[in-house]
């Protein structure tokens, strides 16, 4: 029974809320791939420097995204714990405003990088 047990919780539980967020990832996977293959499958074109490829614009925004979503988690965990301990010292409200503009700058560098990469500094 006690090995029973045990490997019931060794084994993985899908959740509704797991298959809700890994199906639009894997769909969008699938689409990437396709679409690079794809494109690979093509004849070799002679590129100048304005032409943006797909891979360019993929990971443009995949910079933009990644970063916004950190961004977000910065600024949520250091301002709740921030607004927490400034209820208990109101003289830390001005440091929590310090770290979540730490947070924004998260956001700023992956749009600093997306211009890079669309740009081809």
């Amino acid at each position: 029974m006690l090995q029973a047990m045990k490997e019931q919780k060794r084994r993985v539980r899908w959740t509704k809320k797991t298959v809700l967020l890994l199906v639009p990832f894997l769909i969008t996977l699938a689409l990437v791939s396709f679409h690079v293959v794809a494109s690979l499958a093509q004849e070799p074109q002679t590129q100048t420097p304005s032409t943006r490829t797909a891979g360019d614009l993929i990971a443009a925004s995949i910079a933009v995204g990644l970063s916004g979503i950190g961004a977000g988690i910065a600024i949520y965990g250091s301002t709740s714990a921030g607004m927490a301990a400034a209820v208990e010292r109101p003289e830390l409200t001005t440091w929590v405003l310090v770290f979540a503009g730490l947070g924004e700058g998260i956001a700023i560098y992956g749009l600093v990088v997306a211009i890079m990469i669309l740009g081809k500094l």
